[in-house]
């Protein structure tokens, strides 16, 4: 049975393609993350308890625990997402960015070139070692034209340069050390289980506790919506299929204004779980926006598509929906991410680093 890592693997995206994983391959998935406050284990559902499935709580950062997990679990590919995400936390203190998506992925990428080393010929050949990256590697976009593999790196936010500093090393360990190393860089995700500071989860929480709905300067900045599985799939033929040292974007084509989808959450709203006091659309409240916020990004997926043959299964609404009734049924694991530390406060002021 072939094992594999995913690192970050009790997070949103991770979590889902753990889930994945489990459900459509025959692999033994080891799930390697550090539980932070993003990380939950109840995210990843009725993987726990599979006995394909083994989790560690592990630090990315831990050289020495890496190099235990490899040489005991011997995988044929690591999915590396572990990774400090939110561009707000970023702002307010970018130091565990950089240990976190910086350190952490050289300590990884190092003692994956050692295991890789130690494996016969035909073993080599196979291993595949992908590392997980964003869209806000490449700026802002202007009102015309789209990201493609070979657009510039311009970053803009703590997270976004740690992210693309992370990008390079993976590249950079592919052509001087010869690992076999895939990259990836994705639009903004949805979908279920997703961390509730992010845009979809926050405004849903928020409009159904009958709070204000905070939406940064005029709401105009677009973005490119992925739905999680999708993004799971395009991950597993970027493995299986991707060329070595070559970058992939992923992205939905699905590009809104960050307004049109606070509006979109809101019609849901007003017809699954109407309120009395009258439409959520009342609740919408435009706040001072963040440092450094980009006002558009979008994906050219050809790439994918062409050579990989991905195709998404979810366009913006019926994911939206989908996501939103998953929201609505599952309020319990809602209310226990956000029990600790964050409970919905505005972050990414730039007031303490």
């Amino acid at each position: 049975m072939t094992t594999v890592f995913v690192t970050g693997g009790a997070g949103f995206i991770g979590s889902a393609l753990v889930r994945q994983l489990i459900a459509e391959t025959a692999h033994h998935v080891v799930t390697i993350d550090k539980l932070t406050y993003a990380g939950n284990l109840a995210s990843l559902a009725e993987a726990r308890t599979h006995t394909r499935h083994s989790f560690v709580q592990a630090d990315i950062c831990d050289a020495a625990a890496m190099r235990q997990l490899l040489e005991t679990h011997r995988p044929a590919a690591v999915y590396h997402l572990a990774a400090e995400s939110h561009v707000d936390r970023s702002i307010d203190g970018p130091g565990e960015f950089i240990q976190t998506n910086l350190v952490g992925t050289f300590q990884l990428l190092q003692e994956a070139l050692r295991y890789w080393r130690t494996l016969e010929a035909a073993a080599q050949q196979a291993f595949r070692f992908l590392h997980v990256s964003t869209d806000e590697v490449y700026g802002s976009l202007g009102p015309e034209g789209l990201f493609t593999e070979t657009t510039p790196y311009d970053p803009s936010s703590p997270y976004s340069a740690s992210k693309a500093g992370s990008d390079h090393l993976a590249r950079a360990w592919q052509r001087t050390y010869g690992l076999p190393v895939v990259i990836t860089n994705c639009s903004n995700n949805y979908g279920p289980y997703q961390f509730p500071e992010k845009l979809i989860p926050l405004i849903i929480r928020k409009a159904t506790e009958g709070a204000p709905l905070p939406v940064y300067g005029k709401g105009d900045n677009v973005r490119d919506w992925l739905y999680v599985d999708d993004h799971a799939r395009a991950l597993r033929l970027a493995v299986s299929n991707g060329r070595l040292g070559e970058t992939y974007n992923v992205g939905g084509q699905n590009e809104r204004q960050n307004i049109e989808v606070v509006r979109a959450i809101c019609a849901l709203l007003d017809e699954l779980r109407p309120d009395a006091a009258g439409k959520h659309e009342r609740l919408i409240s435009f706040v001072t926006d963040r440092p450094g916020h980009d006002h558009r990004y979008a994906i050219d997926a050809t790439k994918l598509r062409r050579e990989l043959g991905w195709v998404p299964q979810e366009n913006f609404d019926t994911g939206l929906r989908r996501t939103v009734q998953w929201y609505l049924a599952n309020r319990q694991w809602l209310d226990d991410v956000t029990s600790g530390a964050y409970r919905g406060e505005r972050l990414g002021t730039g007031a303490s680093k």
